[in-house]
């Protein structure tokens, strides 16, 4: 049984920059249950996080230096953790799952199709796989899946919709995965409680001035199975928290 739960998500996009740009005082403030990363950038023994003794850390490094990476910082005790789809070996640092009596938390950081496409069949396998992944969890207790799922679902999700058109991020077949994983029985919270608001974003180009006019796109996600739905009482992106290229997303869930 879980009583009430904050979760925070946020691609950090290098987390020892982050930390030089605020990274300690969002954290403090938010005071999140658990709090995921991606995009951590970091090796194993290049930082020391120091949240204190009420979380616990756990980390998937990438083999290569300065990319990828995940992390999540839990005051909640896991049953188990896994790194990986199973027992893959996952080179590149991009899934945590933490397994909790009421639920399973999965940190993902999915990988971009690149800007010439050249790892959009890569992409749709790995969809594919993480999709597969995430169902047979699902037979067991409800998931939450949450991070920068790398797609903008909707026309409503991205500023141009017209001119980023076949783009990375929003091919029709990167959104057609990301549909077929909602159809499979999960929920998209932020669309849930709010189907038809615009301009909200998630993630902004670090060209001039681009943040500042908000032509963004949403990417960054909390997905929950869908039998959750009723539990979610509040799903946002803090846009205000700069620090990185994304803003921190936040779910809170009631009793379920």
């Amino acid at each position: 049984m879980v009583w009430k739960l904050k979760l925070v998500s946020w691609n950090v996009n290098g987390l020892r920059s982050c930390i030089n740009k605020g990274f300690y005082e969002y954290f403090n403030d938010i005071q999140a249950d658990i709090f995921c990363l991606q995009e951590t950038k970091l090796q194993e023994g290049q930082i020391v996080v120091d949240l204190g003794e009420e979380y616990q850390q756990y980390w998937n490094y990438a083999l290569k230096k300065g990319y990828s990476g995940t992390a999540v910082f839990s005051r909640l005790e896991p049953l188990s953790v896994r790194y990986g789809l199973e027992e893959e070996t996952e080179p590149e640092g991009r899934i945590i799952t933490l397994e909790f009596d009421a639920f399973y938390l999965v940190n993902v950081y999915t990988p971009n199709a690149k800007r010439d496409l050249s790892r959009l069949a890569y992409r749709l396998e790995w969809e594919d796989r993480f999709r597969t992944y995430v169902l047979q969890l699902d037979a067991h207790r409800p998931v939450i899946i949450c991070g920068d799922l790398n797609v903008a679902h909707q026309e409503m999700d991205i500023k141009n919709a017209k001119g980023n058109r076949g783009n990375s991020g929003f091919t029709d077949e990167e959104r057609e995965k990301m549909t077929l994983l909602l159809n499979s029985g999960f929920t998209d919270s932020f669309r849930y409680l709010y189907p038809d608001r615009t301009d909200a974003y998630t993630w902004w180009s670090n060209m001039p001035r681009v943040r500042e006019r908000n032509i963004g796109w949403r990417i960054d996600y909390f997905l929950v199975s869908s039998r959750l739905r009723p539990f979610i009482v509040d799903a946002r992106m803090d846009s205000h928290v700069l620090g990185s290229d994304h803003c921190p997303i936040v779910l809170e869930m009631a009793e379920f």
